[in-house]
């Protein structure tokens, strides 16, 4: 093992949030995040690792209450213009709950920068690399909410246009992610997405392979 590993009690620690975080959509009417609590989140998502320490993420904290249920109703406007297009699976999309923006502690609208680091090295040949770190940060800020018993639930039903013209965003500034954060009534085992039925989680050993594109006679993992 390496020197440089963590005791063992803070190995099972960093596995455990990671296999019991959930994208959570209940929370607790009227409760709060104290304000420690969430400087500390926020700075666990400023730690996160970024392309050419570009740090292109922005975190907007949403405290007005009309500008939420302005938010709220972007969502869904969406979930329904989403709903049309699943065709046979919209009436089963819409009765799933996806979103907890009214309910939340706290509400949070992450996006990219406003676009004046364009020659970072990394994105030349993949400008995606911005998102990637975007994502990263929001990953840190989910996996520090879940050690602090608080449940996070990242909304992606929205028309970015829109949400960036509502937050007044300058040119080159992109809503990626609406984040719903606070106590919640419970954690539950599975993924809700698993419990709705609408989708399961497929095995790591689909995603693994050795050298080469996986074919479908390919063994995976060793076991």
């Amino acid at each position: 093992m390496s020197q440089h590993a963590f005791d063992v009690g803070e190995r099972r620690a960093v596995y455990r949030v990671i296999a019991e975080r959930r994208d959570m959509r209940r929370f607790v009417a009227e409760a709060a995040v104290p304000d420690d609590v969430l400087a500390r989140l926020l700075q666990a998502a400023h730690a996160a690792p970024s392309v050419g320490l570009m740090q292109p993420w922005r975190f907007i904290r949403i405290t007005d209450d009309r500008l939420r249920r302005g938010i709220h109703d972007l969502v869904d406007e969406e979930r329904l213009r989403t709903a049309e297009a699943l065709g046979a699976r919209g009436a089963e999309f819409l009765a799933l709950k996806v979103e907890g923006i009214l309910q939340c502690a706290e509400l949070f609208v992450v996006a990219l920068g406003d676009g004046r680091q364009r020659h970072v090295f990394g994105r030349r040949t993949l400008p995606q690399m911005d998102l990637a770190s975007v994502s990263c940060a929001i990953q840190n800020l989910w996996l520090a909410a879940r050690a602090e018993g608080l449940g996070m639930g990242w909304v992606s039903i929205f028309e970015p246009a829109a949400l960036a013209e509502l937050l007044y965003m300058p040119d080159g500034a992109e809503p990626v992610a609406i984040l719903c954060l606070g106590p919640v009534p419970e954690f539950p085992e599975r993924p809700q997405l698993e419990i709705d039925e609408w989708a399961l989680g497929r095995p790591l050993t689909e995603f693994v392979a050795e050298n080469r594109w996986p074919s479908s006679t390919d063994a995976g993992l060793p076991t």
